[in-house]
């Protein structure tokens, strides 16, 4: 039996590529100076093809430099935790491993306190590189971490802080961390839980980290058989959200009790009066096996915590399977107007249509983008105009696969003409294959 992380569109590549001037569809807004940038699993040789799971693939980062309206360069890079700089023959660039836990993050891109960082979650540390992609090495804020990281950081436009919720198996908390926006820790909080529960995102408004407690956990049995991702579904655990005061300590978190389902990821949060308002996409049902198989479509909801009663509304705003939800990031935290998610009906070859979708929250309507079959296309970027622009005035960005060229296009959209034609199309020599987040990343000068 074949594994279908490894064929079509989402098998891996097996080289790294340096281009230089791209090829151009269309015209790059020269206001759009820095990099694009985007990581996932590709992973390097596989002992075991059967056992492979797309969530624990080495990760490499791909890369699209933007400047003066030019296409600089491409570059796509394995990151080089131990395992891949020995598999490819070189010395490994070391640094600071929290236990033992060593693996080439594969997950999100970030760019913070002018470094570029590769995210991961589950106790792993993030893997700094340079402007050009290379690996300088595991990165723990200058000894400000006091264990591992996160996949999905949350940066306040107001303060410039860096705020995440880490998890470990070997914790029996969770910690809040924030980083200012020198790239210093100034504060972690543990916050205890049971059971080890995963914990992929979390929401930030400008009161309230909110911590998704949720039914998946670490499972010793699936741990046992060597599982490279030993966590399951469990029906015993009680679903819950937490709001921890952002200058709080763990005393003062509150838990509001949730009908069982699954959050891998948040699109904003922010204070309403009373309550606390978070847009994210959910699943009833996900990892019920410890894989993918036989699991829930996700779809878009609305959770108003009220502080009053106690209570939380559970709303879907809209019930089309869809993921990888993103604002502008200037407005996380803060009340939003516009939201952008993608909507497949799976992430192998499947002959279907893709779709992105912008939302309009104010008026509760939805633009659709249709692309062609197979044009696996992912998750959507909004890179503002300038950094004082409104929320909606500037541009998303997005890597979509080209089936007739048999490779990937940096796909530019005027977000005010989000279905009319793109802006630019910046033509890639070669296939990014689907991965995970990525993030637009302006140069500081």
């Amino acid at each position: 039996m074949k594994n279908r992380f490894l064929e079509g569109r989402i098998g891996p590549v097996a080289e790294e590529i340096t281009a230089r001037d791209l090829p151009v569809t269309g015209r790059i807004p020269p206001e759009l100076n820095g990099r694009y940038l985007r990581n996932g699993p590709n992973p390097l040789g596989i002992e075991d093809p059967q056992a492979y799971h797309w969530f624990t693939g080495d990760g490499m980062v791909h890369g699209v430099r933007l400047r003066d309206g030019r296409a600089e360069w491409y570059r796509n890079r394995w990151v080089r935790s131990r395992s891949v700089a020995e598999r490819l023959g070189e010395p490994w660039p070391s640094g600071p491993v929290f236990a033992d836990r060593d693996a080439a993050a594969n997950t999100h891109v970030i760019g913070h306190a002018g470094r570029t960082l590769a995210l991961v979650e589950a106790g792993i540390r993030p893997y700094e590189m340079s402007y050009e992609l290379d690996t300088l090495g595991p990165f723990d804020f200058d000894g400000g971490l006091p264990g591992g990281y996160t996949a999905h950081t949350k940066r306040d436009a107001v303060t410039g802080e860096l705020h995440a919720v880490a998890y470990y198996a070997g914790w029996d908390y969770v910690q809040y961390i924030v980083i200012d926006a020198e790239g210093t820790v100034t504060r972690t909080v543990n916050v205890p839980v049971e059971d080890g529960p995963m914990m992929h995102d979390f929401a930030l408004t400008q009161k309230y980290a909110v911590i998704y407690d949720l039914p998946i956990t670490y499972n010793a049995g699936l741990a046992k058989t060597g599982a490279r991702l030993p966590y399951a579904w469990n029906n015993d655990h009680q679903a819950r959200v937490g709001l921890l005061p952002r200058h709080g300590d763990s005393g003062e978190v509150r838990w509001f009790d949730l009908e069982p389902c699954w959050v891998f990821h948040t699109l904003n949060a922010y204070d309403e009066g009373d309550t606390v308002v978070v847009d994210l996409t959910r699943f009833p049902r996900m990892l019920q096996k410890g894989g993918l198989d036989g699991n829930s479509a996700p779809v878009l909801d609305r959770w108003t915590i009220d502080l009053n009663s106690g209570k939380v509304l559970q709303e879907t705003l809209d019930d089309h399977n869809q993921e990888f939800p993103r604002v502008d990031e200037r407005v996380v935290s803060l009340k939003h107007r516009y939201g952008y998610t993608v909507a497949s009906d799976s992430v192998f070859d499947t002959g279907s249509g893709e779709v992105m979708l912008k939302r309009d929250y104010a008026r509760g309507t939805t633009e659709r983008r249709l692309f062609p079959v197979d044009s696996a296309v992912a998750e959507a970027v909004f890179a503002p105009a300038a950094p004082g622009s409104p929320e909606d005035h500037g541009y998303v960005m997005a890597y979509v696969f080209d089936p007739e060229r048999d490779a990937t296009d940096l796909l530019i959209l005027s977000a005010q003409d989000f279905t009319g034609e793109p802006v630019a199309r910046v033509h890639l020599p070669a296939r990014v294959p689907p991965g995970f987040h990525g993030s637009w990343v302006p140069d500081l000068d």
